[in-house]
């Protein structure tokens, strides 16, 4: 499985932000999917993740209210919506494939990553 996250960019705070993970393989439509991001000097955090048909999802209390992870599974294609973005979410986002169907919140659970994509949010 192969990903490319894209979508990242600079805004300012408040703005909004779409990013997309495109998947090649089969596994993107069996299996759930998560976004992540890390911040220079920070470990990887969770953010989102989406169950392999969409049924469940589950967000970080971080981004709760504000942020919404989507997929079309006849595109391959993940997707993150981020509204009212703050100058903490700035970070680098990457899109990963888990090893199971349900969703997870565990960084161990997802064995495929996306090169990631920076997000930058300006006061």
């Amino acid at each position: 499985v192969q990903l490319q996250a894209s979508g990242g960019g600079l805004v300012q705070a408040g703005g909004s932000l779409r990013l997309s993970c495109a998947a090649s393989g089969r596994m993107f439509r069996n299996n759930a999917m998560g976004w992540f991001r890390q911040a220079p000097g920070k470990e990887r955090e969770f953010v989102a993740t989406i169950s392999w048909n969409g049924a469940r999802t589950y967000s970080a209390e971080s981004v709760k209210g504000r942020f919404t992870i989507s997929r079309d599974n006849a595109k391959n294609t993940l997707y993150l919506q981020m509204n009212s973005l703050k100058p903490e979410d700035t970070a680098v986002y990457y899109c990963a494939a888990g090893r199971r169907a349900a969703s997870s919140t565990d960084k161990e659970e997802y064995v495929y990553w996306g090169q990631g994509t920076q997000v930058t949010v300006s006061s």
